[in-house]
């Protein structure tokens, strides 16, 4: 009787590992499926506001609707209007990126600067995304520190809005940079540990943490090149 109870518990043990490794799968699968599709979504909206020369939007009005769309998804983010909210979110994103990269693409070396952020940016994601997976390290004591580093580097950058101090627009941007690569590999940790269920969630915090990327090193790239 007791080998037959050891050999049940057996049997329900490799079938909830199973079964959570189906669940974690179909997380990762959705996730970047997800994120595909959002980056090209992006990449069109930021497009459509380089071809009609959309001016640069003001800084509340850009953080403002940001936050809404954030609160949308968040709120959504179990149904499937958490995915249109996504979209949306990433759309926006993308459009007030436009009137940068704009301006940017009409300056001296400024295409070849946006090139290599972009590839800076996908060297990454790619890199910290495999270090997570390939090593299955479990990276979750990282949350704390990168949500108040992020918190603090969120702060600076509002008061540097009214401070206007380019060593301090420097050291924030650094910040971010590496705030953000650290979510990444907390995120993708958190997905194959089974810490994030949720592809919509772990979306965007993935397209967020690129985003921030991507506008960290054009501006570290711009002020080393001399043009800030």
């Amino acid at each position: 009787m007791q080998d037959k109870m050891q050999t049940y518990a057996a049997q329900a043990a490799t079938q909830g590992y199973t079964g959570g490794a189906i669940e974690i799968n179909r997380v990762l699968r959705n996730t970047y499926a997800l994120l595909a599709m959002t980056l090209a979504f992006s990449a069109m909206t930021s497009g459509a506001a380089i071809v009609f020369n959309v001016p640069f939007l003001h800084p509340i009005v850009t953080l403002v609707t940001y936050f809404a769309l954030l609160f949308a998804v968040a709120k959504t983010q179990n149904s499937g209007w958490g995915i249109l909210w996504t979209f949306a979110l990433t759309g926006w994103l993308g459009f007030t990126l436009g009137p940068m990269l704009n301006v940017m693409l009409q300056m001296p070396g400024g295409s070849e600067i946006v090139m290599l952020a972009l590839g800076g940016t996908a060297t990454i994601f790619f890199g910290l995304s495999g270090v997570a997976l390939v090593t299955r390290k479990d990276f979750s004591f990282m949350q704390n520190f990168l949500f108040v580093g992020i918190l603090v580097a969120f702060v600076a950058a509002i008061a540097n809005l009214f401070l206007q101090i380019p060593a301090m627009a420097l050291a924030i941007s650094s910040m971010f940079l590496l705030l953000s690569s650290g979510l990444i590999l907390w995120q993708t940790s958190a997905i194959i540990h089974g810490g994030e269920r949720n592809y919509i969630s772990a979306t965007v915090t993935l397209y967020v943490s690129l985003y921030n990327i991507f506008m960290s090193l054009v501006h570290l790239l711009m002020a080393f090149g001399g043009d800030d």
